[in-house]
């Protein structure tokens, strides 16, 4: 029922920019965390940035490999998250993942629900 997309993958150079963009659809009650991460071949899959909704704002935590250059965001109305990369290096070439912890009612446990990946690649 509910569908996770995330989108704005592509090739860059090194010094580079992307945004990623992630949005949910379907019956969703609340969205406890948004999050981005990625996996490069032959590692495990790390988180790279998320937030974590609260009552007032939001937590919000970062890899340390990508402090100071990735900002994620959010826009609650619209059940989307996106990942602003900036100074992209060869390092982060990954799939990148969104995942949003959710829950389709009040009385429903949350669930992740995962996108299906956008590429991202940094190369010259």
């Amino acid at each position: 029922q509910v569908q996770v997309v995330d989108s704005g993958g592509g090739l860059v150079q090194p010094g580079g920019s992307l945004r990623l963009s992630c949005a949910a659809s379907g019956k969703i009650f609340e969205i406890n965390e948004m999050a981005w991460y990625r996996q490069a071949p032959g590692k495990e899959r790390a988180l790279v940035a998320s937030i974590l909704n609260g009552l007032n704002g939001a937590k919000i935590t970062y890899a340390d490999s990508v402090k100071g250059r990735f900002t994620i965001s959010s826009d609650n109305a619209k059940h989307t998250t996106y990942l602003q990369m900036n100074s992209l290096k060869p390092d982060d070439t990954a799939m990148y993942y969104c995942k949003m912890d959710l829950k389709v009612e009040n009385w429903a446990p949350f669930y992740d629900h995962w996108g299906q990946g956008t590429q991202v690649t940094v190369s010259s």
